[in-house]
Parts: C-alpha cells; structure tokens; sequence
C-alpha cells in the first residue's frame, strides 16, 4: 500500500509544481510523476531534519516542504528532459 501511496502523492505533487511554475513544461506524465515522488521523498528527509516530520493534526509544514521540493526537482529535470530530448528532436 505504500508503493501506491508514494505514486498517488508524487501524481499530485507533480501536477501542482507544474501548474505553478510560470511557462510549459515538456516532460511527460509519468516523468512529472517520478519527479513529484522524488520531490515528497526530499521533502520529507528536510522535514525529519528540521524535527516537524511528526506534528499533531496536518503536517502542513510538511506539506510545504514537499512541495517546494517537488518545485524545484520538477524545474530542474525539465530543463535536463529538454536539454537530453531537445537534442534528439533536431537530429
């Protein structure tokens, strides 16, 4: 169960860093997917580091964490998708 929790997160969590970053990102689905999982795993590891990993209620702080994380590794590995695909696609 927790494989398919892991991928549901990191679905929701890719689709919410591409609709908030400015322009079109052109890395697949399931790329967006893989990216958003990185992004709740980095996210995580920062929250456990800063000690708000296990808080009562929602884990917002949390949350956020993830987020900013998925942010930016979806940023990061669309600017690598396209450096890698960008090159095939002129060839």
């Amino acid at each position: 169960m927790g494989w398919l929790w892991a991928i549901i997160v990191g679905f929701v969590l890719g689709l919410l860093a591409k609709a908030i970053l400015p322009g079109k990102q052109h890395s697949p689905l399931w790329l967006t997917t893989v990216f958003g999982i990185i992004g709740a795993v980095v996210g995580n590891a920062i929250a456990r580091a800063m000690g708000i990993d296990e808080t009562s209620g929602i884990d917002w702080g949390r949350h956020a964490l993830q987020l900013v994380a998925a942010l930016v590794i979806v940023f990061l590995g669309d600017m690598a998708y396209m450096a890698v695909r960008g090159n095939k696609q002129r060839a």
